[in-house]
């Protein structure tokens, strides 16, 4: 009888346990589910094997574009390919609209960002970022007119990419006495300087520079501005991928990959 009633309760015991646990595992809410589930993801690496994926723009040249047979080239491109050598790691480039490229990463469609991207306290708050590759000035773009004065800049139309410093730059230093026109990408922001819509068009000198080599008609209108701005690939925060791409960068500066790969994309 003893061993009959200790089965019984061992059954039901070991029951109310299921039921208890089915119980919390259904109340949990599917937001927890989801962050659960991501945190418990592999994180790619050397040591797991696993491919490793890195988005970049795809326009935004010299950074980063897309050639006429739909593959990936630019310094971005070029630098991420070469960290991955040095690290032996497995990479696959892949293309990523900017407005989308953080949210993307965040959600681990990919692993890193290689985009131009530069440092900021905003970014530096959702992500990690690696040892920067490229430091960049700014220059303002105008017609060769003459009518463009980068000292009495009022009541003018100046256009720039979104979510970018030089953006920034504009909103916090001219929005209050001038127009300030945002685009997607670079190229639209030119189409419209093209058209007399914008009288300047603010841009890093390495992308300025690019665009000037197919239209005579603009040039760099006064000095480059140094911001601070220094570029580097992002990466979720507390990955320890960081640790190899940032040995890896450093392995590069050291042996004069870096400078090579910015005298090929960027001249002298």
């Amino acid at each position: 009888m003893q061993s009959t009633l200790n089965s019984t309760y061992s059954k039901l015991a070991l029951a109310t346990v299921c039921a208890v646990s089915m119980g919390l595992t259904a109340c949990q809410k599917p937001a927890e589910k989801t962050a659960a589930a991501a945190a418990s993801q592999p994180t790619a690496s050397a040591s797991t094997g696993k491919k490793i994926r890195i988005a970049t723009e795809g326009a935004y040249k010299p950074f980063n574009y897309t050639n006429a047979d739909g593959t990936l080239g630019g310094y971005d491109v070029d630098v991420a390919k070469a960290v991955c050598a040095q690290a032996k790691l497995d990479c696959e480039i892949v293309a990523q609209d900017w407005d989308g490229i953080l949210p993307g990463l965040m959600a681990r469609k990919y692993d890193a960002v290689a985009a131009g991207m530069s440092i900021t306290p905003e970014r530096s708050a959702q992500v990690d970022f690696t040892t920067p590759y490229f430091k960049n000035t700014m220059v303002w773009v105008a017609a060769k007119d003459g009518k463009f004065n980068p000292q009495a800049i009022s009541g003018l139309k100046i256009g720039g990419q979104r979510s970018t410093t030089m953006a920034q730059y504009l909103q916090d230093k001219l929005s209050k006495t001038n127009e300030i026109k945002l685009y997607d990408n670079y190229d639209n922001a030119y189409i419209d300087l093209k058209s007399g819509r914008i009288d300047s068009v603010l841009s890093e000198k390495v992308t300025a520079s690019e665009w000037l080599k197919q239209n005579s008609d603009y040039q760099i209108v006064g000095s480059e501005m140094d911001n601070g701005d220094n570029i580097a690939m992002a990466i979720r925060k507390g990955d320890p991928l960081k640790v190899e791409f940032d040995k890896a960068l450093d392995a590069l500066q050291s042996n004069g990959e870096l400078a090579k790969l910015q005298k090929q994309h960027f001249g002298n």
